[in-house]
């Protein structure tokens, strides 16, 4: 598993080769947009394009890391996505020291909905090399991966 320490905290801000835009991300709608971007400019070619499906899979996830980010954890503090072969690496730091229950739990749904619950089990389900790294001076980063496949 990839772990995100505090070292790698300044690729929130930029990306060391300087190929990649920076991106500003205060909600869901930006941090979708700029994973989105991230696909179509540096995980797909001419011979290799995402699946529809692997892409909704992609922005649902994001969406609900900024999204716990913005209610749970007292605000995005850092954005940060990573193309591989194997999909896109997503990282998402906030000010919070809390963890998420369940964060490595099994993905099942909450009985009944009292406002919240369905975004760590839809998280769960949908990626993979999930990690939740504290931060010394506070806070914490939330990495996982999401599967990308070529379409056929």
């Amino acid at each position: 598993m990839e772990h995100i320490d505090a070292a790698a905290t300044a690729l929130f801000d930029h990306h060391p080769s300087g190929d990649l835009p920076r991106a500003t991300v205060t909600s869901p709608a930006t941090a979708r947009a700029y994973a989105r971007s991230v696909v179509r400019e540096r995980w797909e070619s001419p011979s290799r394009g995402a699946r529809d499906e692997d892409i909704v899979d992609l922005l649902l996830v994001v969406s609900e890391l900024v999204t716990n980010a913005v209610r749970h954890g007292d605000g995005v503090a850092g954005f940060h996505v990573t193309p591989t072969e194997e999909g896109l690496r997503v990282a998402v730091r906030d000010h919070s020291d809390l963890v998420p229950d369940v964060s490595q739990g099994a993905g099942a749904f909450p009985v009944g909905h009292h406002g919240n619950g369905y975004g760590w089990p839809l998280i769960i389900r949908l990626a993979r090399e999930i990690t939740v790294d504290r931060h010394p001076g506070g806070g914490k980063t939330i990495g996982v991966l999401v599967p990308l496949r070529p379409a056929p």
